[in-house]
């Protein structure tokens, strides 16, 4: 007996492939129906676009040029220089001196106020800046714009992989390459079907299963633990659309609460500024929702594995207790999350003279509240049914099996269960950690 691998308790391959068949029962429609979608919704490329040329292509002659700070010093602002002369007063400021990209001499670049308090200009800094001394005689004849950031952004992002892979090796790598092609397929099918006036429902929801299941299967395998948490997604997902549907309407809710929602429905019009609140939330919900699905597909393997005589109330208690310690975490992530992203509303919005409540419920608020509420209920609902779904996942392969099935058991260090006292034979039989078990292959 001693001879025989642990897996003989936990996985019977006739119930293994039983329960394998009827997960794909469950998933295949779905994916079809996805695949369908894609096709009926797939952008024909005729998108008459408005031309929303270099916003900074202003006249003729303008350039958006590139250069390099050598030194930053206080000195008298070029916008001001020869105003003593007319009565008025030339002023200090911080002017930085650029050595143009292209080649050419050096120049002064006048810093404003707003980019110096919060981080000056300093020598080595890549910047983007006007050109206009070829349409102005103006003493300040080139305009700061912006940082090139290409550089440290490269480097965190090459710094990113490297962790990922070194701590996850190739599923990290494999869960990077989902997250490339998941990006692609967003940019290439949902945004241009948006573009011309799909039902942003419907892209939101075509968009987020396409993704999760190639993302999934892609970076966990195909196995009866990750179509589990492909289902428990999915069911999030469902949660997450219907309320969202409701919530935006109850709460009559826009989309147009910023600069870049008004362009768009200008330039846009066929767009539904609503209708992309609800695809964004999907969106932004679906990564959260794998996230905590898998982590419970897995927990209520792994707890198999340790202890394979457990019941599924057992099993489903104890999956749960782990579902929600990640429930608490993972609501308040979600939470402050959105205040991060909206820390400067929210700086300013203390600052008018009028009740939390009202401020909580102007338009641009009340989106945040909303994102937060519905993710969070979509999140919370997903735990206990991925883990229902993985405990009779787990069950059905084998795990589990009772005192007649459990033919063969290991012994010595191996050995997974106790063997029950003779007093209580029938008593559940307390599970013994091993001490070098192997990982059981995923059913």
């Amino acid at each position: 007996m001693g001879g025989h691998h642990h897996a003989d308790v936990l996985v019977d391959p006739t119930r293994r492939r039983r329960a394998n068949l009827i997960l794909w029962i469950l998933l295949a429609p779905v994916g079809v129906l996805a695949f369908v979608a894609t096709i009926l919704l797939w952008p024909a490329g005729g998108i008459t676009k408005t031309p929303l040329n270099d916003v900074f292509d202003t006249a003729n002659g303008v350039e958006l040029s590139i250069g390099t700070v050598t030194r930053t010093v206080s000195e008298t602002c070029p916008s001001t220089q020869g105003l003593d002369e007319v009565g008025g007063k030339e002023l200090l400021c911080d002017v930085s001196y650029v050595s143009p990209e292209a080649g050419g001499a050096s120049f002064v670049l006048e810093v404003p106020p707003e980019t110096t308090q919060s981080r000056p200009l300093v020598a080595g800094d890549k910047i983007k800046y006007l050109d206009l001394s070829h349409t102005t005689d103006s003493s300040a004849p080139y305009v700061f714009v912006d940082f090139v950031r290409s550089t440290p952004l490269a480097l965190l992002g090459i710094i990113y992989a490297v962790v990922v892979c070194l701590v996850a090796r190739w599923r990290g790598l494999r869960a990077l390459a989902g997250l490339v092609g998941g990006l692609a397929f967003i940019v290439g099918f949902m945004i241009p079907a948006l573009l011309e006036g799909r039902s942003p429902m419907l892209v939101g929801l075509t968009t987020s299963t396409v993704v999760m299941f190639a993302a999934l299967y892609f970076a966990h395998g195909f196995s009866a633990r990750t179509s589990t948490a492909l289902l428990g997604t999915l069911f999030g997902l469902g949660v997450t659309a219907a309320i969202a549907v409701w919530a935006t309407d109850a709460a009559a809710l826009t989309g147009a609460t910023d600069d870049a929602a008004l362009t768009l429905s200008t330039v846009v019009p066929q767009l539904s500024l609503s209708g992309l609140l609800l695809c964004g939330l999907l969106i932004a919900g679906m990564g959260v929702l794998n996230d905590v699905t898998i982590t419970q597909s897995s927990a209520v393997w792994e707890l198999a594995e340790i202890a394979p005589h457990s019941t599924a109330g057992q099993l489903f208690a104890s999956g749960m207790r782990i579902g929600r310690d990640h429930i608490a975490s993972t609501v308040y992530t979600i939470a402050f999350a959105y205040a991060g992203a909206a820390l400067p509303i929210l700086v300013l919005v203390s600052l008018y003279d009028r009740p939390l409540v009202d401020t909580l419920t102007t338009g641009q608020m009340a989106e945040e509240v909303i994102r937060i509420l519905v993710g969070s209920i979509g999140l919370v609902l997903a735990i206990p049914v991925t883990t229902a779904i993985a405990v009779a996942v787990v069950k059905a392969t084998g795990s589990g099996a009772g005192p007649a099935e459990a033919v063969s058991r290991p012994t010595g260090r191996r050995a997974l269960v106790q063997q029950p006292s003779a007093a209580a034979p029938d008593s559940p039989r307390p599970a013994g950690v091993p001490v070098d078990a192997g990982r059981h292959p995923d059913a």
